[in-house]
């Protein structure tokens, strides 16, 4: 292991401590302050099953972003992203939920999330519900959308960086550009992500649920959404990171801890895992299988990295294979949807949506 890694390692405990004690002795004296002014509500995607569904949010002050447009130049979508990042929040803010006919309520912590959890008296149908916000002793309310599982033949979990969004994690310079300059309509998604996503969800039917898992940033939350929505690829709550002490940890391990929460809060639904070889995404989803045999359909990795030719990938695969799971290293979305097709999770109909979809984006 490099030396400076080591010296860093020993000492991040104790560096971890010496910030919390900082933030925490900065947050009581502007929290009490900040609560005072005016208050704006981040809802999340709220998500669960019929009989429990919860729903994050958090407190800010607020800030003035205008609308995207695929015209905007790079310095203004640069002063956005900034604005972003550099959020106000505000803790000890209560909050209250309504959601199919029941109340919730939380207080904001220091970095001011809240979490509401609904236990409607009646369970709630599959699908999407509507719930209303309000910060006590503050007029008007905030919307907040929420997912709901009943019924389904399979749920799909899905990375969002070079996974579904084209962010250049294999390259640091290019990664910052792309991150850091483009706004919900210039960033670009992969050829056919948003017909393989569409098939594989059956969008307007009986919907299959998609769950999405990334590092970026809460922050990133509206920017997120709004180029998922604007680029007709299916919608479903995101989980996100804190900005702050949370990213100091490992990717492996927040995704894990993410993925274990979904397949516990719906213990007999079976997923399809989907990523790319640019972090440790195989890795990751191979330890899945192992944990949780019986539990994934497939894993599709996009191929990033010439992934194909690495022997530890490669050996991944044959691991994920012995446990009755198919890891595919896909070069693009058509290569996934064949896949899909042949174990019947989209029709042929549907492959010939991704095909066309794919075609069409390598002609422009």
């Amino acid at each position: 292991m490099n030396p400076a890694k080591t010296v860093f390692k020993a000492f991040q405990p104790a560096l971890e401590r010496a910030l919390q004690s900082v933030d925490r002795a900065f947050s009581g004296y502007v929290q009490p302050r900040r609560a005072r002014g005016k208050l704006i509500l981040q809802p999340y995607v709220g998500w669960g099953t019929p009989q429990n569904v919860e729903l994050t949010g958090r407190v800010l002050l607020p800030r003035a972003l205008a609308p995207a447009r695929k015209g905007d130049p790079r310095w203004r979508n640069f002063r956005s992203i900034l604005r972003r990042l550099l959020s106000r929040e505000v803790g000890g803010v209560r909050v209250t939920g309504t959601l199919g006919g029941t109340t919730a309520s939380a207080v904001s912590d220091s970095d001011g999330y809240f979490t509401l959890t609904f236990t409607p008296p009646e369970p709630l149908a599959g699908g999407w519900h509507e719930a209303s916000l309000s910060i006590e002793g503050r007029s008007g309310t905030t919307r907040a959308h929420a997912q709901v599982v009943a019924e389904a033949r399979f749920g799909i979990i899905s990375d969002l960086d070079d996974t579904v969004i084209r962010s250049d994690v294999t390259s640091l310079p290019r990664m910052l550009l792309t991150s850091l300059t483009g706004n919900a309509r210039t960033r670009l998604p992969f050829p056919g992500v948003g017909a393989l996503y569409r098939a594989l969800t059956r969008d307007g039917e009986a919907r299959n649920p998609i769950f999405y898992v990334s590092s970026s940033p809460w922050n990133f939350f509206d920017l997120l959404w709004q180029f998922l929505d604007y680029r007709r690829i299916p919608l479903g709550p995101l989980f996100l990171r804190n900005w702050g002490f949370d990213l100091l940890g490992g990717h492996g391990g927040y995704k894990h801890g993410v993925i274990e929460r979904i397949f516990t809060r719906f213990p007999h639904l079976k997923f399809v895992l989907i990523g790319d070889s640019g972090e440790q995404d195989p890795e990751i989803y191979a330890e899945v299988v192992r944990r949780w045999p019986g539990r994934v359909l497939a894993v599709y990795i996009r191929d990033l990295t010439g992934a194909a030719h690495d022997q530890g990938v490669l050996k991944l695969r044959e691991e994920v294979r012995r446990a009755g799971v198919d890891l595919v290293l896909a070069a693009d979305s058509l290569n996934a949807a064949s896949h899909a097709m042949a174990l019947g999770l989209i029709t042929p109909g549907e492959l010939r949506s991704v095909a066309t979809s794919v075609a069409r984006s390598s002609a422009t």
